[in-house]
């Protein structure tokens, strides 16, 4: 069994969006998708965890309805999606999850760093979620990109400690699901969702995907909400690499992840957790 994370977040969220926008108050459209991904998951009778960008439920509160309605799990993606390692966050990110926990009825359980941004500069997050009752994190890319990435952790799921962010730690309370990885022209790389999914042949990641089968790993995948719905991310005008990163392929998203769904078996990270 695999697991799949919704990523729900709207279009001025993502990093390369939001180095290049006024920091001022957005019109949130994406949101207004999730019917369109609640369907698609529906059709395949999969289960997944949404990590929610916390002011979206603010906006609109039905969205934790509609997840916990059909039987999927919320988990959270921070409030205004910062990334762990920016400036003054750790003053933060407390109030933060507590101000998530009373949104979400204290429902959540998971957490995923925005842009992937656990590192040795962040690893205090690891304490804070132990303190407030978390149970996993799935903020670890075992490659590296240019925007995050620890090559060197584990690729199976691990007990993770602010002390050991790569390593198994068994005296680790809380569950480190990474993402998922192959090799590509020599090379390791994500294979995991977003750009990726975007980006390589879906053969790669079929491939990836049927290694860790092979190897008894659940393949940890993830999408964002505005690939899935790309009709209500609007089109920002942004420098050539970010341009690239953020829309190459968008509208095969979808198309992708369908067939994937089709081919392979995902749930929640809760449901893996209870099940295992």
């Amino acid at each position: 069994m695999n697991i799949l994370g919704i990523d729900f977040e709207d279009w001025y969220h993502p990093e390369l969006i939001k180095r290049n926008i006024k920091n001022e108050k957005h019109t949130p459209s994406v949101i207004n998708g999730i019917d369109k991904i609640l369907d698609l998951l529906r059709k395949h009778e999969t289960f997944a965890t949404f990590f929610v960008v916390g002011e979206l439920l603010e906006t609109k509160p039905e969205i934790f309805d509609k997840i916990i309605e059909n039987d999927h799990e919320i988990a959270f993606h921070t409030m205004y999606h910062d990334r762990l390692d920016s400036p003054g966050f750790k003053e933060k990110f407390s109030s933060e999850i507590k101000k998530f926990a009373e949104l979400t009825n204290h429902k959540s359980r998971g957490f995923r760093a925005p842009t992937f941004s656990l590192n040795n500069a962040s690893s205090w997050a690891i304490d804070v979620l132990e303190e407030n009752n978390y149970m996993y994190d799935s903020s670890v890319v075992p490659a590296k990109t240019s925007l995050y990435g620890l090559p060197n952790a584990e690729h199976k799921p691990y007990r993770i400690t602010s002390k050991s962010i790569e390593k198994n730690d068994s005296s680790g309370k809380l569950i480190e699901f990474p993402l998922l990885v192959t090799r590509f022209l020599g090379k390791k790389i994500p294979a995991g969702g977003g750009f990726y999914l975007r980006t390589l042949p879906t053969k790669i990641i079929k491939n990836a995907i049927k290694n860790y089968q092979k190897q008894e790993i659940p393949a940890t995948f993830y999408i964002h909400s505005w690939e899935l719905t790309p009709e209500y991310m609007p089109k920002i005008q942004l420098p050539v690499k970010e341009n690239f990163v953020t829309y190459h392929n968008i509208g095969k998203a979808y198309t992708r992840m369908n067939e994937l769904l089709q081919q392979f078996q995902f749930t929640s990270f809760s449901n893996f957790i209870s099940e295992g």
